[in-house]
């Protein structure tokens, strides 16, 4: 799944209200969250933090990353037994904490990132286990995908920072209903516009802002609504194509 959907489902029902999608590494993810430059963020889970509250979504496929010409590449999918003899390449950046991975490891320096032992994949120095996403999202021309059954997998999660009183901020509930698949009918207090309905007397709108992890699948948004400037405006971040915006709360 891409948040990029999401954010045209957005759009479509908030047209007044900007959402910007940025990307920040994975393991910046939740800091960004903590330091309010982002309103919610699409990141893996579990959390580290105990101050974010968050909501699963989907399970990410596990892969084998293999040189193009390996023997592997004949099979369809493989199961952890076929990487017994293979020499497994694990990142510092790894997402998936294998412990009983099998295979032998990499003898040199562990690459310091995914798209580094990728690289090692494609120069034939051994293969890589990894979720889907990350692998598609550093995709090379020399390395083979493979499912792997009957192994670690990676969930993806919406996080935010909760509102001073413990509730979800107003904007990332609205998010929270995008993502969850609510109607445009379900208006749970807001209008149809994509306002909220609220006593006449104007005031003018605040945005939201998400941060997505660069490996492929986190996100996110942070409600700062009468804590910006005139004109600030704020973004949403995710793996994936940028797309902006925030909404003034009235």
């Amino acid at each position: 799944m891409s948040p990029g959907r999401w954010v045209d489902t957005w759009r479509e029902r908030y047209p007044a209200v900007p959402l910007d999608l940025f990307e920040v590494p994975a393991s910046g993810a939740e800091a960004t969250l903590l330091a309010a430059t982002a309103d919610a963020a699409f990141l893996r889970l579990p959390l580290a933090s105990g101050d974010l509250a968050r909501i699963p979504l989907w399970v990410e496929e596990t892969v084998v990353a293999l040189p193009r010409e390996h023997v592997l590449t004949l099979l369809e999918e493989l199961t952890p037994g076929d990487l017994a003899e293979e020499t497994l390449l694990v990142p510092a950046d790894d997402v998936l904490h294998w412990s009983g991975a099998p295979g032998e490891r990499f003898v040199g320096r562990a690459p310091a990132t995914t798209a580094d032992a990728l690289e090692l994949v494609g120069a034939e120095a051994g293969v890589c286990v990894l979720p889907r996403a990350l692998a598609r999202a550093l995709h090379r021309r020399d390395v083979e995908l493979r499912p792997l059954r009957d192994a670690p997998t990676s969930q993806v999660g919406l996080a935010w920072r909760p509102a001073p009183d413990g509730g979800t901020p107003p904007l990332v509930d609205d998010l929270i209903g995008v993502v969850r698949g609510r109607t445009a009918a379900s208006t749970r207090g807001r209008d149809r516009a994509g306002g909220r309905d609220e006593p006449d007397g104007g005031g003018r709108e605040s945005g939201a802002r998400a941060a997505g992890k660069r490996d492929g699948g986190r996100g996110s948004t942070d409600d700062r609504r009468g804590g910006r400037p005139p004109g600030d405006r704020r973004h949403t971040g995710s793996a994936g194509p940028r797309s902006g915006g925030r909404r003034r709360g009235r």
